[in-house]
């Protein structure tokens, strides 16, 4: 970890003072400095691929009250997504069969979500909290940024030449700690930002921004107090995340009713 923190250090300073490695260098939606070594392109055909090989592997439900809704939900946040940096003209949208509390949005237009989570987001702006938090991800880039954190990590700044034209490199970095090739865990700093990317575009969805804020309500009650501490974990705790997206509320409610001004006004009956 150490080592890693220290080649970001190492690349702040060329950010700023090396054009050699402009190309390498980012900013993220909220003005955080950004390492991208790995290119968009191969980050949107793995997240492709990727759900290809979890639809194999995990049983898709059929249950049609309910895909109409998470597609409903889905639509919407998309459509106020499009345009953004990053986003694809076309997405895929699956409900899987499966407990688990849980949603992503892949980079390449990939949305999944769990069936298991339709037990805690009670209405169609929560589940809109969830899936405009895990387009946020996608928005930020934050799949490339931590695949190029470990191209750093394994070769440190010789890696930043060679990794974009040595597949060995990149290949090296997709291959650690992912699941299906993509789902990573990403960190509390990439939380947060998707928290408030997320925040703003359900907002713009014409979803109610205060609805993430019940979300996360219901997730600390599900929790039943068991999740770990935050200083052990890559998520933010229940209640911080709460605090922050309350920092954000009134540029969130802002942009709600700008949205709905502009007849956007989503109405997905829950299952």
């Amino acid at each position: 970890m150490q080592s890693v923190r220290a080649i970001f250090r190492a690349f702040s300073l060329l950010c700023l003072s090396a054009p050699l490695f402009l190309d390498s260098c980012a900013t993220s939606p909220t003005g955080r400095k950004q390492l991208m070594i790995v290119p968009d392109s191969e980050v949107n055909q793995l997240g492709i691929q990727s759900f290809d090989q979890m639809k194999q592997q995990v049983k898709i439900s059929h249950n049609a009250k309910q895909i109409k809704f998470v597609q409903c939900v889905a639509d919407a946040v998309i459509a106020a997504a499009h345009g953004k940096p990053n986003i694809p003209d076309q997405w895929e949208v699956t409900l899987f069969n499966t407990p688990d509390v849980n949603a992503f949005a892949l980079p390449g237009g990939r949305i999944g979500v769990y069936s298991g989570i339709l037990k805690v987001t009670k209405t169609d702006g929560q589940l809109a909290a969830v899936l405009a938090h895990e387009v946020g991800h996608v928005i930020s880039r934050h799949g490339a940024e931590r695949m190029s954190q470990s191209v750093a990590e394994q070769g440190g700044l010789i890696a930043v030449g060679a990794a974009t034209n040595n597949s060995p490199y990149i290949g090296a970095a997709l291959g650690l700690g992912t699941q299906y090739g993509i789902i990573l865990p990403f960190s509390r700093t990439q939380e947060r930002e998707a928290d408030e990317v997320g925040l703003q575009l359900m907002a713009e969805a014409g979803f109610d921004p205060h609805q993430a804020i019940e979300l996360w309500k219901n997730m600390e009650e599900a929790s039943g107090g068991n999740r770990p501490p935050e200083l052990l974990s890559d998520h933010p705790s229940d209640p911080n995340r709460i605090q922050d997206l309350e920092s954000h509320m009134n540029d969130a409610v802002a942009r709600y009713e700008q949205a709905n001004a502009a007849g956007k006004a989503p109405h997905c009956p829950h299952p």
